[in-house]
């Protein structure tokens, strides 16, 4: 269980027996040594996302809710006669609902097993071997596989030449991923993160390197760490899904912890980013609209940190450090969109900013890397990915290109500042990743052929704009099968989100390959309330303006039927968390345009989750959905899309929910009162006299036990 991992986790006593044991494994095979399991260390670069409630670089396709009010009935006061039956009926409730999803998916055994052979048969073609991000230091790389850790001393991998430096199944941990590593800069020690798929906090184990690794410390409810020296390690300690304290541990010979950092205000989130050449670690408290980063000197690590620019509504910033100057990417000025700004480290207030670079209308700023005399933006444009890479040398900027079917960049951790190259993966739905290097010292941009991968040739990308309701243009990418025919007869997968300023997750999938392969059409829409185009595209669909993402998801799915892509009655629209907010909304809108609908842990109940001020981060939300308790507009806004609260009798697409046990943002209660109405309201309308025959559509909730809000391994995956 989630909660026995900290506790197993304390008693672990790794014996020199043990390791030297595990480094003689270095010559067995990396890949059959361990059973399959999807790759989850999240160590990218800098993350530009205006929240970051998440690892720097990472994007994550699900809403940032609060456990509302968990999964289990949380009353204690057993002799409340209401409280019992509340749980009595909760309980009778999941176990009626479990059966019906044991008596439904026996129907779908045979097309179960068919389309699973399928996936993994495409997982070991295109995704198997492809292998996780990579941490170098010098000649020294660091990478996860499955859950090992390993070292390798050159810039490949094969079986002789690697080191076992940590493994999560030799320690019974099978159920626990690893979410981060950091290296320590000597890499003396080595601090990674686990994380079980039943729970949102992670367990930091530091770990003393050499030639039989060693167990040094454990670190329960850990978020975000740092080294800020060899031996001095910084980190976030998270409960209730929030993040607030800052936190000290050496490992000197006098070992101490100590509390560095603690936030007041409920609406702002603390993480820790260390600047790319290690010369600061910096605290960043944010909200979703506004930062707040002090500065801790990596060479007096003890020393109080230091605040860079007090808190000023409306304004994010991030730092970065070269040359003693501060560059900061931040929303300041005008327009309120990304900008690159350096100020001196001793004088570091806003009024001493000065411009670098401004992006372009429109542009959305994925992620960004600081190297000793270049910086690379990785950029979106109208669906396409660009590299701009600045010379702080030559004072020049170039932009860069890339490949049409690109959707997602992924990056990879580069801890040397000095290195002469930037490597990162280019993937798209329905493309595996492909690793891609920029040389500074040769000015261009190479594909690195680390293994071969099947090129997919039989798909076309289409990029189309529909005009919503107020004359904007909402961008759509559609992916069909080259060979289809007569596309208006073929089933088409519409995607949406719409929340947070996040785009829509447009990484390789394999069940997105094996759609395609069967003659599907995938239509993805980047409606407003995401970050597709920009900091104002999701200010454009948030709060007051929610609605706009609505009627630009029914401008694109109109749009798309008008261009021949599939038809009403042959479409099915996707949706996780916080999506499904506009795919619950459209059913009841709009439920004629679409024939079945799949929602992942949806976020269904926004008027009564929002009115819940106790809740850990409900005040924090209320600057995505508004505060319906202070403001009496807003209730009757958020009232008027909700789609708990306007399903009603009419004719309702299938509707098939994947719900978890232990979602500590989504909680199942919620989903169970939302599917129960839903049911009641076709059914109603079903049974109606003047409707005597009607269509019934299948409303089917799969409560899963294991996987929370969306995080699941490759075998939960595959599963689903």
């Amino acid at each position: 269980s989630c909660a026995g991992l900290p506790t197993l986790l304390q008693g672990l006593s790794f014996s020199h027996k043990y390791y030297l044991k595990h480094n003689r494994l270095q010559t067995i095979c990396l890949y059959s040594k361990i059973k399959q399991k999807k790759c989850h260390v999240l160590d990218c670069s800098w993350s530009t996302c205006a929240h970051r409630t998440m690892s720097p670089g990472s994007i994550l396709p699900w809403r940032f809710f609060s456990c509302k009010e968990g999964t289990k009935i949380p009353w204690k006061r057993k002799q409340n006669t209401s409280v019992t039956t509340s749980e009595l009926l909760y309980k009778n409730l999941l176990k009626s609902e479990q059966e019906n999803w044991n008596n439904i998916s026996a129907r779908y055994k045979a097309m179960t097993k068919r389309i699973k052979e399928k996936i993994e048969e495409l997982h070991n073609k295109y995704t198997f071997h492809l292998g996780s991000p990579r941490i170098r230091f010098g000649e020294n790389v660091y990478f996860e596989e499955n859950g090992c850790i390993f070292l390798s001393k050159a810039d490949y991998v094969d079986e002789g030449n690697v080191d076992i430096l940590f493994s999560t199944e030799d320690l019974g941990l099978s159920d626990a991923f690893i979410r981060q590593i950091r290296i320590s800069p000597d890499q003396r020690y080595m601090a990674i993160s686990l994380k079980s798929e039943n729970a949102e906090e992670a367990t930091c184990v530091i770990m003393k390197l050499g030639q039989f690794p060693i167990v040094e410390k454990v670190i329960p409810n850990v978020f975000s760490f740092e080294w800020a020296t060899n031996d001095v390690l910084y980190y976030t300690s998270q409960k209730n899904l929030k993040c607030q304290d800052v936190l000290m541990t050496t490992f000197t010979n006098q070992k101490h912890t100590k509390l560095v950092y603690t936030e007041q205000d409920a609406r702002f989130f603390v993480d820790i980013y260390c600047t790319k050449d290690r010369r600061f670690l910096t605290i960043n408290s944010n909200s979703k609209t506004t930062s707040e980063v002090w500065l801790v000197d990596c060479r007096n690590p003890f020393k109080l940190p230091a605040l860079v620019q007090a808190r000023t509504k409306g304004v994010i910033y991030h730092i970065e450090h070269r040359n003693d100057e501060l560059y900061i990417l931040t929303t300041y000025g005008e327009p309120a969109e990304y900008k690159l700004m350096k100020a001196p480290v001793a004088s570091s207030g806003m009024e001493n900013w000065q411009l670098v670079y401004a992006l372009e209308e429109k542009t959305k700023l994925v992620d960004l890397e600081m190297f000793t005399d270049h910086c690379i933006m990785f950029l979106k444009n109208a669906g396409q990915l660009y590299l701009n890479v600045i010379s702080f040398v030559s004072h020049s900027v170039q932009s860069i290109k890339l490949p049409t079917w690109a959707c997602e960049f992924e990056l990879e951790s580069h801890p040397e500042h000095t290195t002469s190259a930037c490597y990162f993966q280019l993937t798209s739905p329905v493309h595996p990743p492909k690793r891609f290097a920029y040389s500074f010292k040769q000015n261009n941009l190479t594909e690195q052929a680390v293994q071969e991968v099947p090129i997919i040739t039989n798909c076309h990308t289409t990029r189309l704009l529909a005009k919503s309701k107020d004359e904007t243009l909402v961008p759509i990418t559609v992916f069909h099968n080259m060979n289809s025919k007569e596309l208006h007869r073929k089933p088409l997968l519409v995607h949406v989100y719409g929340a947070y300023g996040i785009d829509l997750n447009m990484s390789f999938k394999e069940e997105k390959l094996m759609l395609i392969e069967e003659g599907w059409i995938l239509a993805y829409c980047h409606v407003r309330g995401g970050g597709e185009l920009g900091l104002r595209w999701h200010r454009d669909g948030c709060q007051h303006n929610k609605l706009n993402g609505l009627h630009d998801l029914r401008a694109c799915i109109r749009l798309l039927h008008q261009r021949g892509f599939s038809q009403p009655k042959y479409t099915a629209l996707a949706a996780a968390s916080a999506g499904g907010v506009l795919a619950g909304a459209l059913c009841n809108t709009d439920p004629e345009l679409i024939r079945a609908v799949v929602l992942q842990a949806p976020f269904v109940d926004v008027l009564n989750t929002m009115r819940k001020t106790h809740l850990p981060l409900t005040i924090e939300e209320q600057e995505e959905w508004g505060n319906p308790l202070a403001d009496e507009k807003c209730m009757k806004f958020i009232k008027s899309y909700c789609p708990y609260q306007n399903i009603k009798p009419q004719p309702y697409p299938s509707v098939f929910i994947t719900a978890y046990e232990n979602d500590q943002r989504i909680p199942l209660t919620g989903v169970l009162r939302y599917v129960q109405k839903l049911r009641k309201a076709a059914l109603d309308y079903a049974s109606g006299t003047s409707h005597k025959g009607n269509w019934i559509p299948n409303i089917i909730l799969d409560i899963q036990a294991s996987g929370s809000h969306c995080d699941l391994a490759w075998e939960d995956s595959l599963n689903e």
